[in-house]
């Protein structure tokens, strides 16, 4: 018995490991995000395995039923809709329970549209934070990207088209001018790679309104540390909403001051907002 987590295509159908194709075709059960979709794989492979719905609305309730499936010998693989389960997709708890019952897990490695993007945006990947999914509110994305200056690191996103230019604009505003790299539709007929500064990629996107998936890319530069002063800096992060640690991790950066310095005065600077 054994669990087995495996990466199916983010496009073309050809990006799928042999042995994928082998596992799929041996197991007794395929937990599939979307069982219409991963269907079309089957089908196209040939393969005749049985399917069963696993996604972010049922998995509190169906990872327990799989699990006592594997308990009895059989083995299971689960795929998400595209890519690599788990990665902003379905499919920790899963895992989680299964290894909790002493099920063996296994993984089948091969697309996610992570790597993917990161091997052609043209920036640096020696360190790099992968964020999943850009918040939808204004508020919320703001307060994301604000969260994100400081140190030197790429940073890996996923966004709707409908919003791009949206986070685009917002990017611009709280990181500057940064590079960004845009991987739309990657491994599919109309893939494209917008390699830019921000303020590039915003044109052009306002000029063509994007289809299909999308994958961020950001470059977010080293600042030096500011002749500012630290309270009003955190006074300002404050009521654009973030948290404590948020608002001293920012700060941290921003000002070379330590961690623990940072979060002492951004308690002082809550309170003091709280008192007036």
């Amino acid at each position: 018995m054994a669990l087995y987590v495996v990466a199916t295509p983010i496009g073309n159908l050809e990006d799928i490991t042999l042995r994928a194709v082998r596992v799929l075709g041996e197991v007794s059960l395929i937990a599939a995000e979307d069982t219409r979709r991963t269907k079309k794989l089957l089908t196209h492979y040939g393969i005749k395995t049985p399917q069963v719905s696993y996604h972010e609305h049922n998995e509190r309730t169906r990872a327990p039923m799989i699990v006592e499936r594997l308990k009895r010998g059989e083995d299971v693989a689960l795929v998400s809709d595209a890519g690599t389960p788990g990665i902003s997709d379905p499919g920790y708890r899963l895992v989680r329970l299964a290894s909790e019952e002493s099920v063996p897990v296994v993984a089948v490695p091969g697309p996610s549209a992570v790597a993917a993007a990161m091997s052609v945006a043209g920036l640096p990947t020696d360190e790099f934070t992968f964020k999943g999914f850009v918040p939808q509110s204004a508020r919320a994305r703001r307060k994301f990207f604000l969260a994100l200056r400081g140190r030197a690191r790429t940073i890996v996103m996923y966004e709707s088209p409908k919003r791009l230019v949206a986070t685009l604009e917002c990017m611009l505003d709280v990181l500057g001018d940064v590079e960004v790299a845009v991987a739309r539709e990657m491994t599919k007929v109309h893939e494209e790679v917008v390699r830019a500064r921000v303020a590039g990629a915003l044109e052009r996107f306002r000029r063509t309104a994007p289809r299909g998936e999308i994958t961020l890319v950001v470059r977010v530069p080293d600042q030096a540390p500011s002749a500012g002063d630290p309270a009003e800096e955190m006074e300002r992060l404050l009521r654009e909403g973030l948290s404590l640690k948020e608002v001293a991790g920012a700060v941290a950066d921003l000002f070379g001051i330590s961690g623990g310095d940072a979060y002492r005065e951004a308690m002082k600077v809550k309170k003091r907002l709280r008192d007036l």
